[in-house]
């Protein structure tokens, strides 16, 4: 883990420990190394791999062929959004960053929200409801298109 930002009532060890649990319901083989660090740095990093000049809250970086053996991939995850989001959905920020850290695991075991008919986002509802999280964002995001229309 590494820490850039603090995330309040969430520890190395607690975090550490949702990784592995994480890893080990979504069938991930390999290490997974987390940054949580802040929006400013998510929008830099969001702009250099996806092209994209907004902060976000959760990246995913698949380890690539040939790196660190035993390697998974990597996560960043924004303290403050994670933050604002947790009051926002009355839970704790410790709570919200493991829910990205759950979106990005399952990022990293190959799913992706983005073409997949719904197949993330089932096994993301699964997996929370198991590890005993609160909403999820594919769900989050259905809610709010609804109410957009």
């Amino acid at each position: 883990m590494i820490w850039q930002k603090r995330v309040t009532d969430l520890s190395d060890l607690a975090l550490d420990r949702f990784v592995a649990r994480a890893r080990r319901a979504a069938g991930l083989k390999g290490k997974v190394n987390v940054l949580v660090t802040s929006s400013t740095e998510m929008k830099s990093l969001n702009r250099r791999f996806r092209g994209k000049d907004k902060a976000t809250d959760v990246l995913s970086f698949p380890a690539e062929a040939g790196s660190q053996e035993g390697l998974a991939g990597e996560i960043a995850v924004s303290a403050e959004i994670a933050a604002h989001n947790a009051r926002a959905l009355g839970h704790s920020p410790a709570e919200e960053v493991k829910v990205l850290v759950l979106h990005g695991i399952l990022h990293l075991r190959g799913y992706d929200h983005e073409c997949d008919n719904g197949q993330m986002a089932r096994r993301e509802k699964q997996m929370r409801a198991k590890l005993r999280l609160p909403s999820g964002l594919i769900e989050r995001s259905a809610r709010v298109e609804k109410t957009k229309r």
